[in-house]
């Protein structure tokens, strides 16, 4: 049987064997509680505190300023409600972002908490800076939050980051805050987001393990606690962290400090497969023109539907996906593709995400099988 060929990077990264080493080196000597005072909690504190320490010299900052999460979806979660939690404000963001920002937006205006003001998306992928500066100027003397991606996770569209901070740096009579939602981008890109006020990771993004990511805050910010309970992460998030997950998060996020050199060369592979991919069907558009991450192309093919061609192209051996993969089992169309592009190029959408474990071999592999499950399907309509 031919080795199956991965190129759904976006979705999740293969572990790193250095992390499943590092795990398992915490399974025999660090599975204590960290919390707890004793040899064993102390060992386990190890290893949570060597994964803060790894993810402040990421984004380079300290380590003060790091708390550990249950993942990228928690830390989205943790900025967004702790700015609402005390007083009602105004937010800021697009139909291009995560689930986990969009879904807390909607849920915040129904409730109260906030004023959302849906900035709308480009074409080309990218949210409407001049939109955004026009709805901040009206929002007065409230409090505001933006919530902004650094790289968008269907399209791999580079957001306008550094613009947006300076937006919401030049409005100083009233409290303003920007998130960026930077998952997609550790270890991808050189800069991520620097200047926000907080910023979320996730380790299974980074070559690390599921279960365990960080949101990075500007220097002493206070944080509401989603949950109550415990004391840990200085109140803000209770719960006991996993120490197995928090060795392997440590190696991964000093991994990442590296890395973004390997995903840069990844786009000469990246080209190369969007060629292949619109010679094979000529109707076919990419979605997103705009600057990108150099590992992603969202391409739709008109007449088919995306997550039929996925699994088509599973059952083939080749791991793609037709959008994010935290709305799978959904029978909605990308609503990333459907703000850009509209619905109907939102059905037939197919989102390829390299890493740097993919190679030229794996690519032809891959254009080889799609071609064939294209041609088959137009073979089939025409029976």
């Amino acid at each position: 049987m031919a080795a199956r060929v991965y190129l759904d990077w976006n979705a999740t990264t293969p572990p790193l064997p250095a992390v499943l080493d590092a795990m398992r080196e915490a399974a025999r000597d660090g599975w204590g509680n960290p919390s707890s005072v004793h040899a064993e909690g102390r060992a386990a504190r190890t290893h949570v505190e060597a994964a803060r320490a790894a993810v402040a010299e990421l984004a380079s900052c300290d380590v003060r300023d790091v708390w550990l999460t249950g993942g990228g979806t928690e830390a989205n979660n943790l900025a967004l409600r702790s700015f609402f939690a005390d007083a009602r404000g105004c937010l800021l963001t697009s139909r291009l972002e995560h689930p986990s920002v969009t879904r807390v937006a909607e849920v915040l205006q129904a409730s109260g908490r906030a004023t959302v003001t849906w900035v709308s998306a480009r074409a080309d992928g990218r949210i409407d800076l001049d939109e955004l500066a026009r709805a901040l100027a009206g929002t007065g003397s409230e409090r505001v939050f933006i919530a902004v991606q650094a790289v968008n996770h269907e399209t791999g569209v580079v957001q306008p980051v550094r613009e947006v901070i300076a937006l919401a740096g030049a409005r100083t009579h009233a409290e303003t805050r920007v998130h960026v939602d930077a998952v997609q981008a550790w270890g991808r890109l050189d800069e991520v987001g620097a200047g926000a006020d907080s910023r979320s990771l996730a380790a299974h993004k980074l070559r690390g393990p599921k279960g365990i990511g960080a949101l990075v805050t500007r220097e002493g910010m206070a944080l509401r606690p989603l949950l109550v309970g415990g004391a840990q992460e200085r109140g803000a998030r209770p719960g006991t962290i996993d120490p197995l997950a928090a060795a392997g998060f440590a190696v991964a996020a000093r991994y990442a400090c590296s890395s973004s050199g390997r995903y840069a060369s990844l786009a000469v592979l990246r080209d190369t497969l969007e060629r292949a991919l619109l010679a094979a069907a000529p109707a076919a558009r990419v979605n997103g023109d705009a600057h990108r991450a150099p590992h992603v192309t969202n391409v739709s093919f008109p007449g088919w539907n995306g997550a039929e061609l996925v699994a088509a192209l599973d059952l083939e051996g080749v791991a793609v996906s037709s959008g994010s993969a935290c709305s799978a089992g959904t029978i909605e169309p990308s609503p990333v593709i459907t703000a850009m592009l509209g619905e109907e190029r939102a059905r037939s959408a197919l989102r390829v995400s390299l890493g740097e474990g993919t190679s030229a071999d794996d690519l032809d592999r891959a254009i080889i099988i799609l071609g064939a499950v294209l041609a088959r399907s137009v073979s089939s309509a025409h029976a």
